[in-house]
This record gives structure tokens, C-alpha cells and sequence, in this order.
């Protein structure tokens, strides 16, 4: 594996400030806070991830606080807040693709790789995700890898890919890498209140992969108090009174 060059980040927004104010510049006077997402795609494809001095670059060049680009770049789960492998590798784990068998799939990852769900290998060559619906059902089961598609995929096919990376012959390129990357990358949110169906969970905010139990403690949460919200009166069915009104047999005596 090449050498990482020593990261200065003067040389980052110099790569990076011609194609933002071309960017800029397509946007009326006033609306420069338009050009943030590629601008910050821009930088995340020279360094491979958005850094803290990226955000800060960005919010200059649009006139916006930091705090603004902070929340935008949080949102977006396309952005990476740290650095990450050089291949990104994202299966879906949506019903699609689980009925088509990316529950094998997945494990055979995790067996291949020895990393879980949003961890990236000791060689900093590998990041793993499992990724929510990647809109290619038709083709299930499938994946990106570094954001392109790969289709129908099986055991073979996975080893056939990861051998690819390793000796360099992969039909994608790595992704840049201006730092070593940790064990993750995922930057936990932080809030002292949950929704209701979040209680009881110990990491809503990082479900944890196929085969997490949070999904079915939220579920038993929600199983042990039907209504676990406070609404106000409502006919509206399923909200506040929804479950005496199914109880209720109907006139017809059909019970539905």
C-alpha cells in the first residue's frame, strides 16, 4: 500500500476553491449557501471525508456560520464525518434484498472482512456499512461500493471483489485518504431525550446492523403500550382511539 503524505490542509482548499467559486458563481448574489452540498462532495473527494476544516472553509466561501454546515453535513449520511477505508462497502440490508438473501450476504462480509457495521479494517483499506434501501430492487441483492452499484450479488462474487482491492486490480479506484482512519467513523448524535419508541434502547441512534436486537426492544416497547403517544381527541383512526374502533364490531357484523 502506497505511503500517506504528511496532510496539509492549505493544499486541501487550494484543490478545492477553484471549483467551489465556479460553483458559487452559478447562484444568483445572495444565494451563495446553495453551492454547500458540492462543495462539500468536493472536498470529500480530495481527503475522502469532510473534515472540521473543510466545514470551516465552506462556511467562509457561502457566508453561512459553521454551525449551519455542521448540521448539513450531519444530515446527509453521504458525507463522512471522519476518515474512512479506501473502499467504502455498502450492502443494503432493505427487504428486498433480505428475501434474496443479503442476510448471508452480510454475514459473509463481516466473516471475510473480521469488522462489523460501521467499522473499518486495521489497514484502514475497508469501511463497512449496512446500508438502508439502496433503490435497486429489480437487482437484489446488491450494494455500492465507494457510491457505484453492484448487482446480484453472491458469496463468489464478494470474494471475487474483495480479492480485486486487495492486489490493487478492482475496477474502481480507492478513495483518497488525507488521514489513517480509526476502528469508525460514526460520530454519535448527542441529545439527552428519546422518543417514546426509543426508551429502553441503549443506541437508537446506531441500530447496530442485520440481527440487532434495538429493533425488537423498540417493538416490545411499543407492544407493552399500544398508544405511546399523548394526543389530543381525534377521530382520526389508529391515533388516539384507534384500537377501540377496531375492537368495535362493525354494523354490517363482519367485524370489519
Amino acid at each position: 500500500m502506497p505511503e500517506r503524505t504528511a496532510r496539509n490542509f492549505d493544499d486541501v482548499a487550494a484543490k478545492v476553491e477553484p471549483e467551489a467559486r465556479k460553483l458559487i458563481a452559478q447562484y444568483p448574489d445572495g444565494n451563495a449557501r446553495s453551492a454547500l452540498l458540492p462543495i462539500l462532495h468536493a472536498f470529500q473527494n480530495v481527503e475522502g471525508w469532510v473534515s472540521p476544516e473543510a466545514m470551516e472553509c465552506a462556511a467562509t466561501w457561502v457566508g453561512v456560520p459553521r454551525s449551519v454546515v455542521e448540521s448539513t453535513a450531519s444530515f446527509y449520511t453521504l458525507f463522512h464525518r471522519r476518515p474512512v477505508g479506501k473502499y467504502m462497502l455498502q450492502p443494503c440490508r432493505n427487504l428486498s434484498c433480505i428475501l434474496n438473501g443479503a442476510g448471508e450476504i452480510m454475514t459473509h462480509f463481516r466473516d471475510r472482512l473480521g469488522i462489523g457495521h460501521n467499522q473499518t479494517t486495521s489497514d484502514g483499506l475497508f469501511s463497512y456499512e449496512e446500508a438502508e434501501c439502496l433503490a435497486a430492487c429489480d437487482r437484489a441483492p446488491c450494494m455500492q461500493v465507494n457510491l457505484q452499484f453492484f448487482y446480484d450479488l453472491t458469496k463468489e462474487s464478494v470474494d471475487t471483489m474483495i480479492a480485486a482491492m486487495r492486489d490493487g486490480s478492482f475496477e474502481l479506484p480507492p478513495l483518497p485518504q488525507s488521514m489513517a482512519p480509526g476502528p469508525d467513523w460514526h460520530v454519535a448524535q448527542e441529545s439527552g431525550r428519546k422518543s417514546p419508541g426509543a426508551q429502553s434502547v441503549s443506541d437508537p441512534n446506531d441500530p447496530g446492523g442485520f440481527g440487532d436486537a434495538s429493533g425488537d426492544a423498540m417493538i416490545a416497547r411499543l407492544t407493552a403500550r399500544p398508544q405511546p403517544i399523548d394526543a389530543r381527541p381525534t377521530n382520526e383512526r389508529l391515533v388516539a382511539d384507534g384500537a377501540a374502533l377496531l375492537a368495535k364490531p362493525s354494523s354490517n357484523g363482519s367485524g370489519h
